[in-house]
């Protein structure tokens, strides 16, 4: 007879997920993911199956917290440009507040895993449509409201806006925040 678990798995995604966005996928190991969780390697892997499981749940997390973060900026009843620029200036805050600065799990697991694994490469493609999808609503909501040029097209406008976010995410591991705004105040100059 099995015994029953003694963790919750959600909490143990949240920490294995902050082991990966830390480290890597590579360059975090079992006994790492151990440490992170509180949990033994053994009950880990027959809780999770694999690193790879655990890993994918922690991606899947991590894409459900970066919608409600979008969602919860995107949907406040202000100006779009507004909108927009709490959203992006809450992202680098949130990079430049941690002990390190991680930057972004999904641009992270993009560079370190994309290229060489088609499953990660939609993962990760998923996310971002998650967002440009989030961007594109609020952009069209703003062409509706009259608060955004009725020239700006709302899906191309917010796949430049997730480039411009993969490069926030990117120098915010290397540069200070007044460098930072200025690049959300170019981005959005042309709403």
């Amino acid at each position: 007879m099995a015994r029953p678990r003694k963790f919750d798995d959600d909490e143990v995604i949240d920490r294995a997920m902050d082991a990966f966005w830390t480290n890597g996928y590579f360059n975090t190991s079992p006994a790492q993911l151990a440490a992170a969780t509180g949990i033994g390697k053994g009950s880990l892997y027959n809780a999770f199956t694999s690193k790879r499981d655990l890993f994918d749940r922690a991606l899947t997390r991590y894409d459900m917290l970066g919608v409600e973060f979008a969602e919860q900026h995107l949907s406040k009843p202000v100006g779009t440009r507004e909108a927009i620029a709490g959203f992006l200036r809450s992202l680098i805050e949130a990079d430049l507040a941690g002990p390190v600065r991680r930057g972004c799990l999904a641009v992270n697991t993009s560079v370190e895993l994309a290229a060489q694994d088609p499953e990660i490469q939609r993962a990760v493609q998923r996310m971002q449509e998650h967002t440009i999808t989030a961007l594109a609503d609020r952009i069209a909501r703003g062409r509706r409201d009259g608060d955004v040029d009725p020239d700006v097209d709302p899906r191309a406008y917010a796949e430049f806006l997730m480039n411009t976010i993969v490069g926030l995410r990117v120098m915010a591991k290397t540069n200070d925040a007044p460098m930072l705004h200025r690049i959300i105040d170019s981005a959005l100059a042309g709403l």
